[in-house]
């Protein structure tokens, strides 16, 4: 597509040095047998521009708006390259997780944070990582607050029975003291808001410790067990005729 625009562009500007000799020669002759040569080649000339317009009045749109879509960015549904796969660790590690730099963020950032560090700083890393996607998919879900401190923090303040993740209403303060979990933590909440895949957990948005047995549990479908927490989903609805 690109040739074909590249080749309409080379065909105007041999015709137009075609008719710039054309010019020359009929300012260059004064004889009649030369005019009519001339006037012959001019006819010949402009039937060719003639031709030439109506092939880009037909093409012309056509072969520019190929050319544009073709040069359009592909849309990140049809992209195969992700934010996940461009900056990334292929395989996350507890060592890998400490060579990197320190992260920052902003207070969604924080929340994340704050609640690996409290909900499972002393779990395997996949454990660390599947309370983050628990938190993600509670906020992706339309159950639950589309925030990540609302879902970290709702039930607080309205008793404990109602809080959703025990820390934020133990009373205690939620300062992360603990220098190497903290920075794991808040590197790891700096992955997963990048868009690190979901794939531990299936889909996850709850979990309990495995000392005790929640009456909600009976009623999940159990996806993983990391640790000493179990992870579940809400069953699939099946269809009914």
């Amino acid at each position: 597509m690109l040739k074909d625009f590249v080749r309409g562009r080379r065909v105007w500007t041999v015709l137009a040095a075609v008719s710039v000799v054309v010019g020359l020669t009929l300012e260059s002759t004064g004889a009649s047998a030369e005019n009519t040569s001339a006037k012959s080649l001019s006819e010949q000339f402009v039937m060719a521009m003639k031709a030439e317009t109506r092939g880009m009045d037909t093409n012309g749109k056509r072969r520019i708006s190929e050319f544009a879509t073709a040069m359009r960015p592909m849309a990140r549904s049809e992209s195969t390259v992700t934010v996940a796969s461009r900056s990334m660790p292929a395989d996350l590690s507890v060592s890998t997780l400490d060579a990197m730099n320190a992260t920052t963020g902003d207070a969604e950032w924080q929340c994340l944070a704050t609640a690996i560090y409290y909900e499972s700083r002393g779990e395997p890393l996949a454990g660390q990582i599947a309370v983050a996607e628990v938190i993600l998919n509670r906020v992706d879900s339309r159950r639950y607050p589309n925030s990540i401190c609302a879902v970290t923090n709702q039930g607080a303040g309205t008793g404990r029975r109602d809080c959703q993740f025990s820390f934020a209403c133990d009373g205690r303060s939620d300062v992360m003291t603990n220098a190497v979990p903290r920075a794991r933590s808040e590197k790891l909440a700096t992955l997963m808001l990048q868009g690190r895949p979901r794939l531990v957990t299936d889909g996850a948005t709850h979990f309990h410790a495995t000392y005790v047995r929640p009456s909600w549990s009976r009623r999940l479908t159990q996806t993983a067990a990391i640790g000493r927490h179990i992870f579940y989903r809400l069953p699939t609805r099946s269809a009914q005729n």
